[in-house]
């Protein structure tokens, strides 16, 4: 009978275990029925006594419960005696300030995130127009409306920047919400968030000085906007890819006339 070599001596193969808290089982159960939209943005959660009975457990671990959700933003927790928890609208702004910190520990830069927004968000354009619906081209429509009653208020008075700030970046919104994909337009908007920290920065460190007041500029935003929303609604596919990736090409030369070269994440985020 052959004689079996003594095989090596195996290594550790086990590890220390932890079982979840129960605050984390709760919170996991209600995080997976808002997921699910069992419960919607805007409702009430039961009020504490009530869940503490349900899920047989003490306020403090319920209380507990509630912070990881409030930390990840998916309920708001108001105190005293009228007070509760309610679930909330997902924020894109808090899955862009944890991709940013990410994009940060690589060295990442603005220019670099700018540069996959433009290779995303034309495309999400092209895909609107070839599928869009009269309530696609309305919604673009009315951000075009109240951008170019915003810049027709500049006859005289000191560009609203800010405004000009939220009000574009609706029209960026309505594109990737309508785009027909839903990961495209999370990726979108988590880009466009990161983006528009770099803007608003941008925007307090001089970009509203008399100089940079070219109305004719804003005009011409407008014009390439009209023009995006004619493609939608002509369900041009190749035209508003084209079009929407050179508007957002002459949009970076501005947006970045006031920065160092490769100006890192880090400065954005802290």
């Amino acid at each position: 009978m052959a004689k079996l070599d003594a095989a090596p001596p195996i290594g550790r193969v086990g590890e220390v275990m932890r079982a979840p808290k129960t605050a984390e089982l709760i919170a996991g159960h209600l995080r997976r029925q808002i997921v699910r939209g069992d419960l919607a943005p805007g409702q009430t959660l039961p009020a504490e006594a009530e869940l503490m009975e349900q899920f047989s457990v003490s306020r403090p671990t319920l209380r507990e419960a509630f912070r990881i959700l409030e930390a990840e933003t998916l309920i708001g927790v108001r105190r005293g005696a009228r007070g509760g928890a309610q679930v909330l609208e997902p924020d894109p702004m808090v899955a862009a300030r944890h991709v940013g910190l990410l994009l940060q520990l690589q060295n990442t830069t603005i220019q670099d995130v700018y540069e996959a927004r433009m290779i995303t968000e034309p495309v999400c354009a092209g895909m609107l127009a070839a599928a869009s619906t009269d309530d696609d081209v309305a919604a673009l429509r009315a951000v075009i409306t109240d951008v170019r009653t915003l810049v027709d208020g500049w006859v005289e008075a000191t560009p609203d920047m800010h405004r000009w700030s939220e009000m574009t970046y609706r029209f960026h919104e309505v594109i990737l919400q309508r785009c027909g994909n839903k990961t495209l337009a999370v990726q979108g908007a988590v880009l466009a968030d990161i983006v528009g920290t770099h803007l608003q920065q941008t925007i307090s460190q001089g970009m509203t000085s008399p100089d940079h007041e070219q109305k004719d500029r804003f005009q011409r935003t407008v014009r390439s906007y009209v023009r995006l929303a004619n493609l939608v609604e002509k369900h041009d596919s190749t035209g508003a890819e084209k079009h929407w990736r050179r508007h957002m090409e002459v949009a970076a030369q501005y947006l970045f006339m006031f920065d160092a070269e490769n100006k890192p994440l880090v400065d954005l985020f802290n």
